[in-house]
């Protein structure tokens, strides 16, 4: 497990600034407008600060843009970051802002002079997101380890429950993007597994379903994606029950394809390494449940992943297949590189039939026509419930994390009508993303408020983000811990 650089916040000492050997960022909110810390960086740098702050370059800097002044005369910091922040940012701004402190904080011992910054718990959490690598399989001895993030404010007190905060979502997170960075080798089915049965130490309930359970429950359609692999499919079940005593509880469902190769659908070579990111829902409802964990949310939820692998082999599930559903339901299996609808459709009837949830989110990272759709900016959105979905989309938005709602309706069902079967696992290209949502919608029992989120285009990236190094993002954990927070604590 990554361990992010947790912030302490800390009373504003002015002494202690010149002697600090890190990094000192210093948070300006106007030119020429100086609080008390940043005029004591301006004397021992002999003015330089404030002819910066009143110069053309800083007048040009908008919210959220930082600048280095290298080796600053009369401090022993190796730089003074200025950083531009209105006190009238907003959370999203402040974060994106703080990691802009992030991205340098891995291995330095950074202090951040906030004064009486309204948002400085946001800044932090930005820093502490934004602060990750994934080296776990690098020799390289160079790598930066370590580091510090203290952050001097006006009233610290103010921001005693902030540090609990941010650990829960920064580690949360990073449980995500650890997942998703892993190689297929390494984070088998098993292994998976294993480390979710870990979320144990934490109050969670873990129940793991092997193959024996699944065959007996009915869960034909995931099994079969899963029996051309040697590492054998199974479902993990999470448990928080520390709200009302026999409330509906929500559901989270992730889809848990470890490696993707298609199957005998085979994908192209060019890029299947990334497919080791396929099991990025079910990344993202271990982060969920780990971070409600950490903080003792007052709520129940239960995670569901179905995990397996997508591997051709002689015993491989063919194009032409059909198989039954937990359900009932038969299915045509046209693609086999369509799996990741057939292990949600399983798991989601078995989270309805155990737990009869209030409400039901599942997670995948299940077509590419999502990213044609929407690119790399947000997550397609797909409900059967207006307000549900629109308490989600206010989550996040209010977490910064891109997320659009994307249409539904019975004329796309003659796309994935089967003339052998109940229906067919794929539709062909025209609306693949809205297809794939209303295979899914056919496994929701009426009056089931559920939300499909098709996080394709987001759970991974090719380059770094304002929050996030190059690779898994965790998008989604903190969304979806908002929305507990805001509609189902308490």
């Amino acid at each position: 497990m990554t361990a992010p650089i947790l912030p302490s916040f800390t009373e504003i000492n002015l002494d202690a600034i010149g002697t600090h050997k890190g990094r000192v960022t210093v948070v300006l909110s106007e030119p020429g407008k100086l609080h008390p810390a940043a005029r004591r960086v301006n004397k021992l740098m002999r003015g330089a600060l404030a002819r910066f702050a009143e110069s053309e370059a800083f007048e040009k800097m908008k919210d959220g843009d930082a600048q280095d002044l290298a080796w600053p005369v009369g401090m022993e910091a190796e730089a003074v970051q200025v950083l531009r922040l209105s006190q009238r940012a907003d959370e999203t701004t402040a974060r994106k802002a703080g990691g802009k402190i992030g991205k340098a904080l891995l291995g330095k011992d950074v202090l951040v002079l906030a004064g009486s910054l309204k948002h400085a718990d946001e800044l932090a959490l930005g820093a502490s997101l934004r602060a990750y690598a994934f080296d776990d399989h690098q020799t390289n001895d160079d790598a930066p380890e370590g580091g510090s993030l203290s952050v001097m404010v006006s009233k610290p007190e103010s921001f005693a429950a902030s540090a609990d905060s941010v650990k829960a979502l920064a580690e949360g997170v990073f449980f995500t993007r650890d997942l998703v960075n892993e190689p297929a080798n390494v984070l088998t089915t098993t292994e998976f597994a294993a480390r979710l049965e870990a979320l144990k130490d934490l109050g969670v309930t873990v129940k793991v379903l092997d193959e024996p359970d699944l065959e007996a429950l009915g869960m034909r359609a995931l099994l079969g994606v899963g029996q051309g692999s040697e590492s054998p499919s199974k479902v993990v079940i999470m448990e928080w029950l520390k709200g009302e005593k026999g409330a509906a509880p929500l559901a989270l469902v992730g889809k848990g394809v470890v490696f993707d190769t298609g199957g005998i659908s085979l994908k192209p070579g060019a890029g299947m390494e990334d497919m080791t990111m396929d099991m990025g829902g079910a990344g993202t409802v271990s982060g969920v449940m780990k971070t409600l964990a950490l903080r003792g949310a007052k709520a129940n939820v239960v995670g569901l992943v179905g995990l397996v692998e997508n591997m051709p082999d002689g015993r491989a599930q063919r194009p032409g297949d059909i198989v039954t559903s937990m359900k009932g339901t038969t299915i045509e299996v046209i693609n086999t590189d369509a799996e990741g609808r057939l292990v949600l459709c399983d798991v989601m009837w078995h989270a309805q039939e155990e737990y009869k949830p209030a409400a039901m989110v599942d997670l995948a990272t299940l077509t590419g026509a999502i990213i044609i759709g929407l690119g790399h900016e947000n997550t397609g959105v797909f409900s059967n419930d207006d307000t549900f979905c629109n308490n989600f989309l206010k989550a996040a938005e209010a977490e910064g994390e891109g997320a659009w709602r994307m249409p539904m309706g019975p004329g796309y069902d003659k796309l994935i009508k089967s003339h052998k079967a109940d229906i067919k696992n794929v539709g062909g290209r025209a609306a693949g993303s809205v297809t794939a949502a209303q295979f899914l919608g056919r496994f929701v029992k009426d009056d089931q408020p559920w939300i499909h989120l098709d996080i394709a285009g987001t759970a991974q990236l090719s380059g770094e983000s304002p929050l996030a190094p190059k690779g898994a993002t965790g998008w989604g954990v903190l969304a979806l811990n908002r929305l507990v927070k805001d509609q189902f604590e308490g």
